[in-house]
């Protein structure tokens, strides 16, 4: 086996949970839909995210080449999978639990931690860059990360009800036109 092949284990195992905790999320939504006030960021979120899940698993195959692994180098590279997932715990309330069937309320009650998570998330993705390949990315993938810190961070300062229902368009609209240009194939 090789290197890649033994290490991608860890990684698919940590966004299988992700994915994980999204689909069970909106099964228990499905479960208590009498008494779940629906946020429209709140479920569009939760698509994007299982996009990122989807989008960092098919990344990471580009990863299959790299043969320079070092424990350092290997806990750089799983740093996006652990914050996908937070993301992923954040997203979505135990609607089971008594008072929690309100999407708005949970909503803003993570968003700063939601937004500062994802701020991260684009951190680590410029750091697996740098310390992997010796250099940030190219200029098109680094301004989508930089269009998405201008959203995100903001997002995490400011509970305008107006700017959060435009965040979730936005970045589904950067997030499509990354995929579409940068990973259409097989890295």
């Amino acid at each position: 086996m090789d290197p890649f092949s033994y290490l991608a284990v860890l990684i698919s195992i940590i966004l299988g949970f992700g994915i994980t905790q999204l689909l069970n999320g909106v099964g228990r939504l499905l479960q208590h839909r009498h008494r779940v006030r629906v946020y429209s960021p709140t479920l569009g979120w939760v698509g994007l995210l299982l996009l990122l899940h989807v989008q960092t698993w098919w990344a990471m195959f580009g990863l299959r080449s790299y043969q320079q692994w070092s424990f350092v180098a290997f806990l750089v590279v799983l740093l996006q999978p652990i914050i996908l997932y937070l993301l992923a715990a954040l997203a979505l309330p135990d609607v089971s639990l008594e008072n929690a069937g309100d999407l708005r309320a949970n909503y803003y009650d993570h968003s700063q931690w939601f937004f500062g998570l994802a701020v991260l998330l684009l951190a680590a993705s410029l750091t697996r860059d740098r310390v992997l390949a010796g250099h940030f990315p190219n200029q098109l993938n680094l301004s989508v990360h930089a269009l998405l810190l201008l959203g995100w961070g903001a997002g995490a300062i400011t509970r305008r009800e107006w700017y959060h229902r435009l965040l979730v368009p936005y970045t589904a609209l950067l997030m499509a036109g990354y995929i579409a240009v940068l990973f259409r194939t097989l890295p």
